[in-house]
């Protein structure tokens, strides 16, 4: 995906999750949401094509195969999936409330391995794996770390889903993504159009108005 398109792009275009999210939990689960949740689904759409429509050439010279089509529709089939997992969490929640977070993670991470067990050993990449990791027996540290902090991180996500709901979570996720653009523009000098920051404005203009929606309706859930 980071071979056709910037990791700004990216990075905006995955974080319309909320879009595939609310549309999923229409058609699937029959939930409603407020027009003002759909004028914020719209207002980041459309915050996303304005960013996608021109970008700097000093960015795009660096891409390895610039492909602006392909890139968008990997987005495109990686928010489907996304919203789709989301929308089933919630569904999942709300019809068995004693599930745990610690059941829900434990669950998708156990099917997770079994795809990509079996996919590194129909596509071989496991044994490039174990062939690494004997000519670099140090990188097992770092691969430790990684699954370990990824694991902890997991216990945040999936208690803001069992807690919060699969939107809210979207919005914590998006909100640390703005600041990975930022970072992305300061730290490896990647500047963007005046046409990419107002898509960049949109896009958290509908995701603020959404987290403050929902903020709303929690503490009157509590107040009740």
């Amino acid at each position: 995906m980071l071979l056709n398109i910037t990791y700004s792009a990216q990075v905006l275009a995955k974080s319309c999750k909320m879009v595939p999210v609310m549309l999923m939990g229409v058609v699937l689960h029959g939930k409603r949401y407020s027009m003002l949740e759909y004028v914020c689904m719209t207002l980041i759409g459309l915050g996303v094509a304005a960013f996608a429509q021109k970008g700097s050439s000093k960015v795009t010279g660096k891409l390895a195969s610039p492909n602006p089509v392909l890139g968008y529709s990997l987005c495109l089939v990686n928010l489907a999936f996304d919203g789709y997992t989301n929308a089933a969490q919630d569904h999942i929640n709300e019809r068995h409330r004693k599930n745990s977070p610690i059941h829900m993670m434990c669950w998708m991470n156990f099917w997770t391995a079994l795809y990509y067990g079996l996919y590194m050993l129909v596509s071989g990449s496991g044994a490039e794996l174990v062939s690494f990791c004997a000519r670099h027996p140090d990188a097992l540290v770092d691969i430790v770390l990684f699954c370990l902090c990824g694991a902890v991180g997991q216990l945040f996500i999936f208690f803001t889903i069992k807690t919060f709901g699969a939107l809210v979570n979207t919005l914590v996720c998006t909100t640390r993504k703005f600041f990975n653009i930022l970072l992305s523009v300061i730290w490896n000098g990647n500047p963007l159009l005046p046409n990419q920051w107002a898509g960049v404005g949109m896009v958290f203009t509908g995701l603020l108005v959404q987290g403050l929606m929902k903020s709303k309706k929690h503490s009157k859930k509590k107040a009740e």
